[in-house]
């Protein structure tokens, strides 16, 4: 893995729903999975800021918000 790349949000539950066409585990798209690595830190920032959003409109479940702050 590149230093700069981010780990895959992948949580192993790699399955996609026909409906959505969504993965049931990190709510990636074929085409976002099949681009992870190839991706930049930022498009990667941006897509899980994204995944965040869509688990949240799927699922009902707000966002956790950050105890700590990044440095």
């Amino acid at each position: 893995m590149i230093m700069d790349q981010l780990p895959s949000p992948c949580i192993s539950i790699c399955q996609i729903d026909p409906a959505s066409e969504l993965c049931t585990g990190c709510y990636r798209t074929r085409a976002e999975i099949a681009s992870w690595r190839s991706m930049s830190t930022d498009e990667q920032r941006t897509l899980i800021s994204a995944l965040h959003d869509r688990q949240t409109e799927i699922t009902g479940r707000s966002r956790r918000t950050r105890r700590r702050s990044r440095a």
